[in-house]
């Protein structure tokens, strides 16, 4: 599966204006429902559901990476989110240090197998050092979805 074919490069946001992790998942999701990728009126709900799978156990996997998701009822269709803060965020990642690109996926609940496929699509993509420092590098949302389009084209970027 390729990253484009979830991520919603309309909800890319190349500088977050949060500097907690809640608020970056707050900022992140109010980001989607603009690009009218979730469910009408489902904002608040999807944004609770995503914070208390956060609380349940920390998805900052480390190397500045964090990767919030949840299966949520309200969307039919899988869609990411894209956010990086060159202040660092603390996500009470593994490594315990800060992050500066957080990768946002909400999956259909129905879907388990999709949610799936994505989430190794996005780890696949973050095992590359190389792209992790593209991605802290960009400056611009079309950097950003730029990077995700070559990495989709060329998987050892």
């Amino acid at each position: 599966m390729r990253l484009a074919d979830f991520v919603c490069f309309e909800a890319i946001i190349a500088e977050l204006k949060a500097a907690e992790r809640d608020g970056v998942i707050t900022e992140l999701i109010a980001q989607l429902d603009k690009a009218g990728r979730l469910g009408k009126g489902k904002r608040e709900e999807i944004t609770k559901a995503v914070i208390e799978r956060e609380n349940e156990a920390s998805t900052g996997m480390g190397k500045g990476i964090a990767i919030p998701h949840v299966k949520h009822p309200a969307v039919k269709n899988m869609v990411a989110a894209i956010g990086k803060s060159t202040r660092g965020v603390d996500f009470f990642a593994l490594d315990k240090q800060s992050v500066y690109s957080i990768i946002l996926l909400v999956s259909p609940a129905d879907e388990p197998d999709e949610h799936l496929h994505a989430m190794e699509s996005i780890f696949r993509h973050l095992q590359s050092q190389r792209f992790r420092k593209f991605l802290r590098q960009s400056l611009t949302a079309e950097q950003i979805k730029e990077l995700i389009i070559e990495a989709d084209e060329n998987p050892n970027l």
